[in-house]
Parts: structure tokens; C-alpha cells; sequence
């Protein structure tokens, strides 16, 4: 844990060094200062030496000039090396994170990852940065100084270094009970995030159910909860900053009363401790850093915990180290005995699935709602994994070609299609990165929606929205749509892409695929049966199973599950 966390300074050695170089001069320079006071009181002030007084007072004036430079390159420096080495987590984090198959997501809340990628490594780099400097600065400052005091008077500074192991073992002990109460509160804060998160998506759906009282009692659960748990926290950062108060007045106190008593005695002068009274001063910033190192220390290895347990996580869909390209040259789709289910304990959603599809030709999967169309489908860019059976695509078993080649060569369009919260434009090139105006406009006449995008007065640069809320749900799909023809994959697969649509948007949605399906291989899902009549061949779906296959007219005159599903949408 502590090599992969101390591999993301690899990159900033110089910054690092700089950083800790400024830390251990001001830190040296700081020892200096008492000293120089004590000399003061002992000699030169005696003495009347009023030349080495100017000069010991021109000594600290440059002693504060180095420590200003020196503090400025730890917090301009110090901190950018923490944001380096944040921007690098996140990175690789955000990178990771696309790497995952659709599985990881299916079990993981969003408010999960967006506190990881965000708060989480906030607290890293906080970490990253103060923690090595912190602990430098508080070993240099705590040794160089007791060095000197115990130079200039063996018993002040045995009397004054008493509080000092209490201190550093009550800092230590409190910290375990901090980190275990800041881990709960990032865990607690996740879900609330989480909660948050759902609420805003589906703030159409909570108005349009009237379901607000819901929506605040469940926020209100987990609200409390996060309460509870910043509560305990902070009871147990009460009792230990109270605590670390008392020892940091016992510190001066024990160093005063010690010293009064050793004056009195005849065996400590006084300019001696004047210096040590300076020194606990000079002291106690460093045992506050060193106390406040391990506390920051455990929120941050709490947090850098939660980044690994995701780094860590392998995604279950890889490409296999012979993995090759796939080669398609009719689109030829066959699904071999394939059976599905999600998770290793989960009902079986797939079983058995034997379908040929012929290159070029257009097939229609239809059945029931819950018969596992849109399972299927997935089965083929390999959004999942079969757990018995293959998928093969012109004779080459998909599981042994490379991910990338394999979905460059097919196109998704989807009920629910997702636009990205941008422009027109950074959409569309999402299927050709480097598309030109002139192609875009071509891709959006083929989906029927050119004459729309020209009368905005963006055109292209028009925002769509969060989502896309800015555009109908026809309208979405035609970009989506228009995003396939910029691809030009082999492979067309068309999810229930009509079944919550107007009459006039699936019209124009249905002449638009029939340009997008001349010359490919197409698999259309749709409830609207009407919508599939032309397909080379249907098959029906039921209970994970092909139960009916055919043509629509013979599939009528079979009067089987295909006939009884259209009957009743004829009906509606």
C-alpha cells in the first residue's frame, strides 16, 4: 500500500526535493532565533557590545527574509506537487474506471464513485503533500532544538521534555479512533451523495408523482446517519484537541515552574531560561504538526484505501493476450447455445439461445417485457459475458477478438440514448472524432433532422443539455442515429429505439434506419410490432428462450406467442 502510494511522486522528485528543502532551512532557521536571544541576554547586552548587537539584530532580520522564501515555496510548491499528484490519481482513477465492464456498474452507486474521484483524493493530496513536510519539519525542528537546550542546560531540558512522550503517545493513540470515525464519515457521505445524485435525475418523475415527502424521508434516513457519524467524530476530536490543549499548557507550565525552582537554587541563569521558554515555542507548532500528521495521516490512508479497493478491481470482460482483430466481411451473426445470467448466483436470463443471422439481413427480437431481449443484444459488443455458449461473428468467436475491434464494428442505438451535456457537435463526434461540418450535416440529413439543426441559430454549437434535456426524445435518437452513420460500423443493433415516441418521430425515426441498415446486419428490438414487419426473419423471446421464429406473415398464420403479441397491440 504505502510503495504504490509513494509511486506517484516518482514524477515530481525536483518538486519534492525543493519542498523539502525549504522545510528543513526554515526549520533550521527557526533553532537560531532563541540562541541568538540567549547570547543577547548573556553577553553582548552585559558587555555593551553594541556592534555585535546590530549585528546579531541584522542576523534575524535575514534569519525572517529566508523563512518568508522558505514558506512561500512550501505552500506555492508543496501544494502544486499535491495537486500533481491528485490530478494523476484521478486520472488513472477516471481511466480505470472505463476499463470496467457493465457488471461493476450494475452493483455500484454513482455517489460511491464520485466521492472517491473527488473527496477521497482531495484528502490524498492533502496528505501527499502536508504529511511528508509536516513530519520532516517536525523531527528537524524537535531534535535541533532539544540538541541546543540540552548544549546550553543538561537539567531545564530534562525538565522541559517530561509532557513531551505523553503528548507524542496520546496523539497516537487518538489517531487509531480518528481514522476508523473518518472512514465511516466518507462512507456515510457516499450515500448521501448517492441519494442526492438520484433524486436530481429523476426530479421529473418525483414532481410528476407527487412522491417530494418521499424523496425528503429517504434523504432524511441517510441525512441522520451522516449526522450520527460527524457527531461521533467530532466527540472524538473534542476530547482529543481539549487533551492536546492541557499538555501544551503543561508544557510551558512544567518549563516555567522548573526553571523558576533552578533559578532559585542558584542553578540555571535566567537569559537561560528566557531561551527555553522561547524554545518551547519554537517546540510545540512542530509537536502540533507531528500530532496533527498522524491524524491527517489516517484520513488520508483511509482514502487512499478506497482509491486502491477500486484500482484493484479487475474487470471480468479482457481481452485475451492472443486476442486478434476481428475481421468482418459479411456481418454473419451466430449465437451458439448461449446461456446468461447476472452474478454468479442470479436466475439464469439466457438459456440456451441458438439464432443465426444472415450478413446483410435485418432480424427482430421480440417478447414480452423481462424476456431478456435487451440482455441479448448486450451479449454481442460484449457488454457482458456469456456463462456457457459463444457468440461468433462471421466464423470468429468473439470472446477471442480484441474489445475495441470487435464494438468499432458495431452500432448501438438505444431507447433511452444519452447525450452527453455539450454541443451538437462534441456529440456527434462521438462517432467519428474527426468529422467535418460537411459529414455532419450528411449524417443528420440521412436521420432526418438536418432541416432541424440548420434552423437553430447555434446549428452544431447548439448545447443540448444535461442529458439532453433540451432535445425530444425523437429528436435525441436521430442524433444518435446520426452518430452510427458518422461511425459506419458492419453491425447495427437498434434496442426498443421506437416504443415511447410519437407517431410523426417514429416515421421519420424508421425511414432514417432503413438508410442506416441498407447493406449491414441489423438486430432491431422494438414493442411496437408494426415496426418489424419487414424483418428478413423474427424471433420470439420468452422466458430466456426462442420459443417462435419466421417471417411476420408466417408467424401470424402459426398463431402462436408472435400472433397473440400483435393481436393485442392491434387492440390497444
Amino acid at each position: 500500500m504505502l510503495k504504490r502510494f509513494l509511486s506517484y511522486y516518482s514524477p515530481y522528485k525536483r518538486l519534492f526535493i525543493l519542498d523539502m528543502g525549504a522545510a528543513v532551512l526554515g526549520s533550521l532557521l527557526s533553532i537560531l532565533f532563541p540562541q541568538l536571544t540567549r547570547e543577547l541576554l548573556r553577553t553582548y547586552i552585559p558587555n555593551h557590545n553594541w556592534s555585535m548587537l546590530m549585528t546579531v539584530f541584522g542576523i534575524m532580520l535575514g534569519i525572517y527574509v529566508v523563512q518568508t522564501l522558505c514558506t512561500y515555496i512550501r505552500v506555492r510548491w508543496g501544494h502544486q506537487l499535491g495537486v500533481f499528484m491528485e490530478s494523476d490519481m484521478r486520472q488513472d482513477l477516471f481511466g480505470h474506471l472505463q476499463r470496467l465492464s457493465f457488471r461493476y456498474f450494475d452493483k455500484t452507486k454513482t455517489g460511491h464513485l464520485m466521492s472517491r474521484i473527488t473527496n477521497d483524493l482531495f484528502m490524498i493530496t492533502e496528505t501527499a503533500h502536508h504529511g511528508p513536510e509536516d513530519l520532516l519539519i517536525s523531527i528537524v525542528v524537535i531534535i535541533g532544538a532539544y540538541a541546543v537546550m540540552f548544549m546550553n542546560n543538561v537539567p531545564l531540558a530534562l525538565v522541559s521534555i517530561i509532557p513531551l512522550p505523553i503528548m507524542l503517545f496520546f496523539g497516537v493513540h487518538y489517531g487509531r479512533k480518528l481514522k476508523a470515525g473518518f472512514r465511516e464519515v466518507r462512507s456515510t457521505v457516499a450515500d448521501v451523495n448517492s441519494v442526492v445524485e438520484n433524486s436530481i435525475q429523476g426530479v421529473r418523475e418525483v414532481q410528476s408523482f407527487t412522491s417530494e415527502g418521499y424523496e425528503k424521508q429517504k434523504f432524511k434516513q441517510v441525512n441522520t446517519i451522516f449526522q450520527n457519524a460527524r457527531s461521533n467524530q467530532y466527540r472524538v476530536m473534542a476530547r482529543y484537541e481539549s487533551t492536546m490543549l492541557l499538555f501544551r499548557e503543561l508544557y510551558y507550565f512544567t518549563t516555567v515552574a522548573g526553571g523558576a525552582v533552578l533559578i532559585y537554587l542558584g542553578k540555571v541563569p535566567v537569559y537561560d531560561l528566557v531561551a527555553f521558554i522561547l524554545y518551547v515555542g519554537v517546540v510545540l507548532p512542530p509537536i502540533d504538526r507531528l500530532i496533527h500528521f498522524t491524524e491527517q495521516l489516517q484520513q488520508g490512508m483511509a482514502a487512499f484505501e478506497r482509491f486502491v479497493e477500486v484500482m484493484d478491481i479487475q474487470s471480468d470482460i479482457n481481452d485475451r493476450p492472443d486476442a486478434v482483430d476481428l475481421n468482418v466481411t459479411e456481418g454473419a451473426i451466430r449465437f451458439d447455445h448461449v446461456h446468461f445470467r447476472y452474478g454468479s448466483d442470479g436466475e439464469t436470463v439466457l438459456a440456451g439461445i441458438d439464432i443465426e443471422i444472415t450478413g446483410g439481413s435485418t432480424v427482430a427480437i421480440v417478447g414480452e417485457s423481462g424476456a431478456g431481449k435487451s440482455t441479448l443484444v448486450s451479449l454481442v459488443p460484449r457488454f457482458y459475458e456469456p456463462v456457457e455458449g459463444r457468440i461468433l461473428i462471421d466464423g470468429q468467436d468473439i470472446g477471442k477478438v480484441k474489445k475495441a475491434s470487435l464494438r468499432k464494428q458495431i452500432g448501438f442505438v438505444q431507447q433511452n440514448v444519452f447525450l452527453f451535456d455539450g454541443t451538437i457537435r462534441e456529440n456527434l463526434k462521438y462517432g467519428k472524432g474527426d468529422a467535418t461540418d460537411e459529414e455532419m450535416y450528411d449524417a443528420l440529413e440521412k436521420a432526418n433532422l438536418s432541416t432541424f439543426i440548420r434552423s437553430l441559430p447555434s446549428g452544431l454549437d447548439t448545447e443540448v443539455g444535461e442529458r439532453g434535456t433540451r432535445l425530444s426524445g425523437g429528436q435525441k435518437q436521430r442524433i444518435s442515429i446520426a452518430r452510427v452513420f458518422l461511425k459506419n460500423p458492419r453491425l447495427l443493433i437498434f434496442d426498443e429505439a421506437t416504443s415511447s415516441l410519437d407517431t410523426e418521430s417514429e416515421y421519420q425515426i424508421q425511414d432514417a434506419f432503413k438508410r442506416l441498415a441498407s447493406g449491414r446486419t441489423a438486430i432491431v428490438i422494438a414493442h411496437r410490432l408494426t415496426t418489424v414487419r419487414d424483418a428478413d426473419i423474427i424471433y420470439v423471446l420468452a422466458d430466456g428462450a426462442i420459443v417462435e421464429s419466421g417471417d411476420h406473415d408466417s408467424l401470424i398464420a402459426a398463431n402462436g406467442q408472435y400472433a397473440k403479441l400483435y393481436r393485442n397491440q392491434e387492440l390497444r
